[in-house]
């Protein structure tokens, strides 16, 4: 069952927010979330450590050269703390960790899923993609991170040229490794995804996969506004993230959804956001809406 999207967060999260814009208390809960999911990791079987160490003794010199633009200027709302790191994305630690938090993060979507939690969410996705946008050439992948979602997509569009865009360069060098090590030609650019620096109207597909959630409102409308520009005449834009009219947030424990808004600073005004109208004025057509989990949903839209 779903609800409809407030404008304004509910008292609950008010409170919360107030809570939260005392510094201490806002701290102890980033720890306390971090240490949860460490220690939810090492429960269920993730080798966080291990893959963090491994990853983090790599020397990323030449990964680095290959991907940073020293000129991007970085939006502020970008330079602020996101999920638990005090540097954001802006880290090497959170680019080495992205992938063993999203196994255990998605783990318990369904309470039987376990280490295949992140890959049936993105498998959910992709199906959708595949039965609605059959064959694309082209596609973009806005806010790619390390490649979590750009690689699946490149398993169902094995003929597709592929370009991965992401504001954090050492999320892109860990991306540009990995892609290395199976052999893909993916092209990682550097670059703000409101402002690529791509040509008009180059992709049949521009992906965000859990993206919009880790956005302000503002930066959210410019990058629909960005994706009509760089889409081809009835290209698509598809986007998967948390459902805001799920009872999951609305029934949340009041502890879990601290933790979750201490490391989610935009999370209010994404639930807060006509993500449907908001497509509609940046020039697309009226978008489909499929629940891919009981707390996610695809959302597609073509360019008119």
């Amino acid at each position: 069952m779903t609800a409809a999207v407030k404008s304004q967060p509910d008292f609950r999260s008010q409170l919360i927010n107030g809570i939260l814009s005392i510094q201490p208390l806002a701290n102890l809960a980033k720890t306390q979330a971090r240490k949860m999911i460490i220690k939810r990791a090492e429960k269920i079987g993730v080798p966080w450590r291990q893959q963090t160490k491994k990853l983090s003794e790599c020397n990323w010199d030449r990964e680095w050269e290959a991907i940073q633009n020293p000129n991007l200027v970085y939006p502020e709302y970008y330079l602020t703390s996101f999920h638990g790191y005090e540097k954001g994305n802006m880290s090497w630690l959170a680019a080495t960790e992205e992938e063993v938090a999203s196994l255990t993060v998605h783990a318990r979507i369904w309470p039987d899923a376990g280490l295949q939690g992140d890959a049936r969410l993105r498998n959910s996705y992709l199906d959708i993609l595949k039965a609605k946008i059959p064959t694309p050439k082209d596609i973009l992948d806005l806010g790619c991170g390390v490649g979590l979602n750009t690689f699946p997509l490149q398993r169902i569009y094995p003929e597709a040229k592929f370009i991965g865009v992401d504001l954090s360069p050492y999320f892109l060098a860990v991306a540009l490794y990995r892609s290395q090590q199976k052999n893909l030609d993916i092209n990682w650019v550097h670059a703000a995804a409101e402002a690529t620096g791509l040509p008009d109207t180059s992709f049949d597909l521009i992906s965000l996969s859990l993206v919009c959630h880790e956005l302000p409102q503002i930066a959210t409308k410019k990058i629909f506004q960005e994706a009509k520009r760089l889409l081809c005449p009835h290209g698509s834009i598809a986007i998967m993230d948390m459902n805001p009219k799920s009872q999951v947030y609305s029934t949340m424990s009041p502890y879990i959804l601290t933790l979750l808004k201490s490391t989610e600073p935009y999370l209010d005004q994404y639930f807060t956001l006509d993500i449907e109208q908001e497509l509609i004025n940046a020039g697309f057509m009226t978008p489909t809406i499929t629940c891919n989990t009981h707390r996610h949903r695809t959302i597609i839209a073509k360019a008119q």
